[in-house]
């Protein structure tokens, strides 16, 4: 049987397929609580990353310190071969320094721009192996 209404109904009403506005507007929400979430984790993560880098290289020039104080006696007249971190080029995210006598060192790593949010903040290092910041008052730093 042939019905004139149920024809007619589904040619007026045809069912279209896709979004409504609500199920967009919901699926946009979800992926900003992501982007919320992940950014920041990220961010620390990169920061985690250069600060890695820093201490490798507070550790190398502390060795050519100690080297060069086998050598001569002293560590007067030691000179940081970078004065920057990373040393190889590229973006540098912490300024290194010595500071140094006759007995003793101290190297430090000073973080610059956006590395300046780290928690860690500048890390120094001294011919003791003494490291900071301590563990005891941030930790994950050393």
């Amino acid at each position: 049987m042939f019905s004139f209404r149920s024809s007619r109904a589904s040619c007026l009403h045809p069912r279209a397929g896709g979004f409504t506005l609500i199920e967009l507007m919901i699926t946009v929400a979800v992926v900003a609580i992501l982007a919320a979430v992940a950014v920041p984790s990220y961010q620390d993560q990169v920061r985690k990353s250069r600060r890695a880098q820093a201490k490798a290289d507070l550790v190398e020039y502390a060795q050519m310190a100690e080297r060069f104080h086998t050598v001569n006696n002293t560590y007067a007249g030691y000179a940081l071969g970078s004065t920057q971190s990373p040393r190889e080029g590229g973006t540098a995210w912490y300024t290194l320094g010595i500071q140094q006598t006759q007995s003793t060192f101290t190297i430090t790593a000073t973080p610059k721009g956006n590395q300046a949010k780290d928690k860690c903040g500048t890390m120094t290092l001294n011919q003791a192996s003494v490291k900071t910041p301590a563990e005891s008052k941030v930790s994950g730093c050393w």
